[in-house]
Protein backbone atom coordinates (compact mmCIF):
# COMPACT_ATOMS: atom_id res chain seq x y z
CA UNK A 1 0.00 0.00 0.00
CA UNK A 2 2.77 1.94 0.89
CA UNK A 3 4.94 1.76 -2.83
CA UNK A 4 1.12 2.53 -4.34
CA UNK A 5 0.55 5.66 -2.79
CA UNK A 6 3.76 7.09 -3.03
CA UNK A 7 3.82 6.13 -6.96
CA UNK A 8 0.12 7.91 -6.75
CA UNK A 9 1.80 10.81 -5.79
CA UNK A 10 4.64 11.04 -7.68
CA UNK A 11 3.03 9.99 -11.12
CA UNK A 12 0.63 12.95 -9.94
CA UNK A 13 4.23 15.15 -10.17
CA UNK A 14 4.85 13.83 -13.09
CA UNK A 15 1.70 14.87 -14.84
CA UNK A 16 2.87 18.77 -14.14
CA UNK A 17 5.72 18.62 -14.86
CA UNK A 18 6.31 15.67 -17.45
CA UNK A 19 8.37 12.40 -16.87
CA UNK A 20 11.64 12.60 -18.21
CA UNK A 21 14.74 10.21 -18.23
CA UNK A 22 17.56 10.77 -15.80
CA UNK A 23 20.61 12.72 -16.85
CA UNK A 24 22.42 16.00 -15.73
CA UNK A 25 20.38 18.92 -14.93
CA UNK A 26 22.90 21.43 -14.02
CA UNK A 27 22.92 24.76 -15.66
CA UNK A 28 25.79 27.31 -14.85
CA UNK A 29 25.32 29.93 -13.25
CA UNK A 30 26.64 32.30 -15.65
CA UNK A 31 24.16 30.63 -18.32
CA UNK A 32 21.76 33.02 -20.15
CA UNK A 33 19.05 30.00 -19.87
CA UNK A 34 17.63 31.02 -16.06
CA UNK A 35 16.23 26.81 -14.66
CA UNK A 36 13.67 27.10 -11.91
CA UNK A 37 15.13 25.83 -9.22
CA UNK A 38 18.56 27.72 -7.56
CA UNK A 39 20.31 25.21 -5.02
CA UNK A 40 22.38 26.94 -2.26
CA UNK A 41 25.69 25.34 -1.62
CA UNK A 42 27.65 28.00 -0.09
CA UNK A 43 29.27 28.33 3.44
CA UNK A 44 27.19 25.67 5.85
CA UNK A 45 25.53 23.96 3.34
CA UNK A 46 26.23 19.85 4.05
CA UNK A 47 28.37 19.06 0.51
CA UNK A 48 26.94 15.54 0.54
CA UNK A 49 23.16 16.51 1.32
CA UNK A 50 23.83 19.37 -1.72
CA UNK A 51 24.90 16.38 -3.56
CA UNK A 52 21.86 14.41 -2.34
CA UNK A 53 19.22 16.62 -3.55
CA UNK A 54 21.38 16.80 -6.41
CA UNK A 55 20.73 13.09 -7.10
CA UNK A 56 16.99 14.09 -7.10
CA UNK A 57 16.66 17.02 -8.99
CA UNK A 58 18.94 14.82 -11.85
CA UNK A 59 16.67 11.94 -11.66
CA UNK A 60 13.95 14.11 -12.04
CA UNK A 61 15.48 16.45 -14.86
CA UNK A 62 14.83 19.12 -13.12
CA UNK A 63 16.73 21.83 -13.69
CA UNK A 64 18.76 24.19 -11.59
CA UNK A 65 21.50 26.24 -11.05
CA UNK A 66 23.67 26.23 -7.92
CA UNK A 67 24.75 29.53 -5.98
CA UNK A 68 27.57 29.71 -3.72
CA UNK A 69 27.70 32.65 -0.60
CA UNK A 70 29.42 34.83 -2.46
CA UNK A 71 27.39 34.79 -5.83
CA UNK A 72 24.06 34.92 -3.41
CA UNK A 73 25.39 37.87 -1.90
CA UNK A 74 26.19 39.04 -5.57
CA UNK A 75 23.01 38.42 -7.06
CA UNK A 76 20.35 41.30 -7.78
CA UNK A 77 16.53 40.91 -6.18
CA UNK A 78 15.35 41.42 -9.82
CA UNK A 79 17.69 37.93 -10.88
CA UNK A 80 16.75 36.03 -7.90
CA UNK A 81 13.04 36.62 -7.91
CA UNK A 82 13.62 34.80 -11.94
CA UNK A 83 13.81 31.80 -10.18
CA UNK A 84 10.61 29.63 -8.89
CA UNK A 85 12.13 28.00 -6.45
CA UNK A 86 15.44 28.12 -3.95
CA UNK A 87 16.45 25.02 -1.92
CA UNK A 88 18.56 25.11 1.14
CA UNK A 89 19.39 21.85 2.10
CA UNK A 90 21.03 20.63 5.62
CA UNK A 91 23.91 21.51 6.51
CA UNK A 92 25.09 24.15 9.75
CA UNK A 93 22.42 26.43 9.72
CA UNK A 94 24.23 29.10 11.79
CA UNK A 95 27.14 29.08 9.04
CA UNK A 96 24.38 29.55 6.31
CA UNK A 97 22.91 32.57 8.00
CA UNK A 98 26.68 33.76 9.00
CA UNK A 99 28.20 33.36 5.93
CA UNK A 100 26.00 35.49 4.04
CA UNK A 101 25.35 39.20 4.32
CA UNK A 102 22.34 40.98 6.20
CA UNK A 103 21.23 42.36 2.77
CA UNK A 104 21.11 39.28 1.42
CA UNK A 105 19.06 37.23 3.65
CA UNK A 106 16.62 40.35 3.32
CA UNK A 107 16.75 40.71 -0.66
CA UNK A 108 15.62 36.17 -0.21
CA UNK A 109 12.86 37.22 2.36
CA UNK A 110 11.70 39.70 -0.05
CA UNK A 111 11.85 37.61 -3.17
CA UNK A 112 9.62 34.67 -1.11
CA UNK A 113 6.97 37.62 -0.38
CA UNK A 114 7.02 38.32 -3.91
CA UNK A 115 6.52 35.06 -5.31
CA UNK A 116 9.85 32.71 -5.17
CA UNK A 117 8.86 29.10 -3.68
CA UNK A 118 11.45 28.46 -0.66
CA UNK A 119 12.15 24.46 0.48
CA UNK A 120 14.37 24.38 3.69
CA UNK A 121 15.53 20.78 4.47
CA UNK A 122 17.03 20.47 8.29
CA UNK A 123 19.41 23.72 8.55
CA UNK A 124 17.49 25.30 5.40
CA UNK A 125 14.90 24.74 7.71
CA UNK A 126 16.04 26.61 11.05
CA UNK A 127 17.41 29.23 8.62
CA UNK A 128 13.77 29.83 7.87
CA UNK A 129 12.98 30.63 10.51
CA UNK A 130 14.06 33.63 13.36
CA UNK A 131 17.19 31.92 14.13
CA UNK A 132 18.92 34.93 15.57
CA UNK A 133 22.07 34.05 13.25
CA UNK A 134 21.19 36.40 10.12
CA UNK A 135 18.23 33.88 9.38
CA UNK A 136 15.44 34.76 6.83
CA UNK A 137 12.67 34.95 9.63
CA UNK A 138 10.04 33.54 6.95
CA UNK A 139 7.97 32.99 10.11
CA UNK A 140 6.94 36.06 11.95
CA UNK A 141 9.34 35.70 14.66
CA UNK A 142 9.12 32.19 15.49
CA UNK A 143 12.21 30.34 16.57
CA UNK A 144 12.40 26.57 15.86
CA UNK A 145 14.16 24.23 18.20
CA UNK A 146 15.52 20.84 17.87
CA UNK A 147 13.26 17.17 17.84
CA UNK A 148 13.76 16.07 21.05
CA UNK A 149 15.56 13.17 20.41
CA UNK A 150 18.51 15.78 20.73
CA UNK A 151 17.74 16.45 24.45
CA UNK A 152 18.23 12.30 24.83
CA UNK A 153 21.83 12.78 23.44
CA UNK A 154 20.53 11.17 19.96
CA UNK A 155 22.09 12.74 17.28
CA UNK A 156 21.06 10.58 14.43
CA UNK A 157 18.29 7.67 13.76
CA UNK A 158 15.56 6.56 11.92
CA UNK A 159 12.44 8.36 12.73
CA UNK A 160 8.93 7.54 11.95
CA UNK A 161 7.47 10.29 10.09
CA UNK A 162 3.11 9.99 10.18
CA UNK A 163 1.38 11.95 7.59
CA UNK A 164 -2.50 12.98 7.09
CA UNK A 165 -3.77 10.33 5.36
CA UNK A 166 -0.45 8.96 4.24
CA UNK A 167 1.49 5.82 5.07
CA UNK A 168 4.30 6.18 7.81
CA UNK A 169 8.08 5.96 6.64
CA UNK A 170 11.00 5.66 8.23
CA UNK A 171 13.12 9.22 7.51
CA UNK A 172 16.61 9.54 7.99
CA UNK A 173 17.10 12.21 10.63
CA UNK A 174 20.46 14.28 11.93
CA UNK A 175 20.71 17.24 14.36
CA UNK A 176 17.33 18.74 12.57
CA UNK A 177 14.42 20.65 13.72
CA UNK A 178 10.71 20.53 14.62
CA UNK A 179 8.23 23.48 13.40
CA UNK A 180 6.10 23.82 16.01
CA UNK A 181 3.94 27.77 16.09
CA UNK A 182 4.54 27.91 12.01
CA UNK A 183 2.94 26.35 9.05
CA UNK A 184 0.03 23.55 8.34
CA UNK A 185 1.67 20.83 9.14
CA UNK A 186 2.11 17.77 6.44
CA UNK A 187 4.26 15.15 8.87
CA UNK A 188 4.65 14.75 12.51
CA UNK A 189 7.63 13.01 14.65
CA UNK A 190 6.63 10.29 17.01
CA UNK A 191 6.79 12.65 20.07
CA UNK A 192 3.79 14.91 18.08
CA UNK A 193 6.12 17.66 17.15
CA UNK A 194 5.79 18.78 13.49
CA UNK A 195 8.48 16.72 11.35
CA UNK A 196 7.54 18.89 7.78
CA UNK A 197 5.42 22.12 7.63
CA UNK A 198 4.13 24.31 4.81
CA UNK A 199 2.83 27.47 3.89
CA UNK A 200 2.11 31.12 1.96
CA UNK A 201 4.82 33.92 3.14
CA UNK A 202 2.34 36.26 1.59
CA UNK A 203 2.73 35.30 -2.20
CA UNK A 204 5.58 32.99 -1.50
CA UNK A 205 5.26 29.32 -1.10
CA UNK A 206 7.01 27.45 1.87
CA UNK A 207 7.94 24.12 3.03
CA UNK A 208 10.36 23.14 5.54
CA UNK A 209 11.70 19.04 5.84
CA UNK A 210 13.22 18.74 9.41
CA UNK A 211 13.92 14.94 8.41
CA UNK A 212 16.56 14.41 5.23
CA UNK A 213 13.93 12.34 2.41
CA UNK A 214 16.64 12.70 0.21
CA UNK A 215 18.96 10.44 2.17
CA UNK A 216 21.18 8.07 -0.29
CA UNK A 217 21.85 4.16 1.23
CA UNK A 218 24.98 4.75 2.54
CA UNK A 219 23.22 7.41 5.48
CA UNK A 220 21.77 4.06 6.72
CA UNK A 221 24.55 2.74 7.55
CA UNK A 222 24.39 0.81 11.80
CA UNK A 223 20.31 2.11 11.32
CA UNK A 224 17.77 -0.34 10.84
CA UNK A 225 14.78 1.49 8.47
CA UNK A 226 11.18 -0.11 7.80
CA UNK A 227 11.16 2.19 4.37
CA UNK A 228 12.87 1.60 0.95
CA UNK A 229 15.23 4.10 0.10
CA UNK A 230 13.02 4.64 -2.83
CA UNK A 231 10.19 5.60 -0.95
CA UNK A 232 11.56 7.67 1.05
CA UNK A 233 13.59 9.41 -2.08
CA UNK A 234 9.84 9.54 -3.52
CA UNK A 235 9.16 11.27 -0.87
CA UNK A 236 12.06 14.05 -1.23
CA UNK A 237 10.70 14.06 -5.04
CA UNK A 238 6.76 15.02 -3.98
CA UNK A 239 8.21 17.62 -1.65
CA UNK A 240 10.23 19.44 -4.25
CA UNK A 241 7.82 19.77 -7.13
CA UNK A 242 5.27 20.48 -4.26
CA UNK A 243 7.39 23.22 -3.69
CA UNK A 244 8.02 24.02 -7.10
CA UNK A 245 4.27 24.23 -8.34
CA UNK A 246 3.28 25.52 -4.82
CA UNK A 247 0.54 22.30 -4.58
CA UNK A 248 -0.58 22.08 -0.92
CA UNK A 249 -0.18 18.62 0.43
CA UNK A 250 -2.51 16.98 2.95
CA UNK A 251 -2.13 17.96 6.09
CA UNK A 252 -3.51 17.83 9.84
Amino acid sequence: MKQILLASIVLIAFAITGCKNAGDSAIPLTSDTVPPILLFNGTGASPNDVAAVETILNDQQLNYSTASSSQLDDMSAARLRTYRLLIVAGGDFVAIGNGLNPSTTAKVREAVEDGLSYLGICAGGFFAGHSGYNSLNLTSGVRFGFFSAEERGIRKAAVAISGFGTPTLDQYWEDGPQFTGWGAVVGKYPDGTPAIVEGKVRDGWVILSGVHAEAPASWRRGMSFRTSVSDDNAYAEMLIRAALERTWLPSY
